[in-house]
């Protein structure tokens, strides 16, 4: 591999890392979406909730004056309360969310995550095994894992966005408002950066097209 294509490769490498970063930080935190019911009064408190692909926190927060009937914002202060959701740990209680989503959503969004992680691991180490053993081969696996990762973790933030639209829209939902938080937009930045790297990786990996009509690919530059 010659200078050029080793530096495009190791700055490509690092846009992946950022995205890899990203992704792990929307999978272990519970801001995909907040919750709001609606308030009846002010001077009371009410429940606001935050979620993520394992966990509900719930917040009870004093309203005092508000210009919209939601409950919030969520990082106000309150009595702050986090469970996992009954499928995942049957010892923990989280009968508010259960009763007003499918959990099957749940499940399947994480599932997905899961999958988007395993992706993502085989790809960082194939990736550091062809700059360690000097095998450029190594990076087109490496490139099409990424690819994966990403595809994995926009089709686990769709199948999230759906859960919570069915959530919003069934008639036994104490939730009026919703709107989705910092966890989500990590989730849509991972995807982009790994799989527009990770295609960026697999044509940088490529062999070297032709330059001349009368030029075969056995004349291109060989792979180490």
């Amino acid at each position: 591999m010659d200078d050029a294509k080793a530096l495009k490769v190791r700055l490509t490498f690092c846009a992946i890392l950022v995205g890899v970063s990203l992704m792990l930080a929307a999978v272990v935190t519970d801001h995909w979406a907040v919750l709001s019911p609606k308030v009846e009064r002010y001077n009371a408190t009410c429940e606001a909730a935050h979620f993520g692909l394992w966990r509900l926190c719930t917040k009870r927060i004093f309203v005092v004056d508000t210009d919209h009937r939601g409950c919030g914002p969520i990082d106000l202060p309150g009595e702050h309360n986090c469970s996992y959701f009954r499928h995942f740990n049957p010892g923990e209680s989280s009968e508010i969310f259960e009763v007003t989503t499918q959990k099957e959503y749940s499940i399947s969004a994480a599932a997905i995550a899961i999958f988007s992680i395993f992706f993502m691991i085989m790809g960082t180490v194939i990736t550091l095994l062809s700059f360690w053993k000097k095998k450029d081969y190594l990076l087109k696996p490496a490139a099409m894992f990424y690819t994966f990762a990403g595809l994995c973790i926009i089709i686990s933030v769709e199948v999230m966005r759906q859960s919570v639209k069915r959530m919003i829209d069934s008639e036994d939902t104490v939730w009026m408002e919703y709107y989705y938080s910092w966890s989500f937009a990590c989730a849509c930045a991972a995807f982009v950066l790994l799989f527009v790297f990770g295609v960026a990786l697999l044509l940088i990996s490529l062999p070297r097209l032709p330059r001349n009509p009368w030029e075969t690919c056995m004349d291109a530059d060989p792979e180490h």
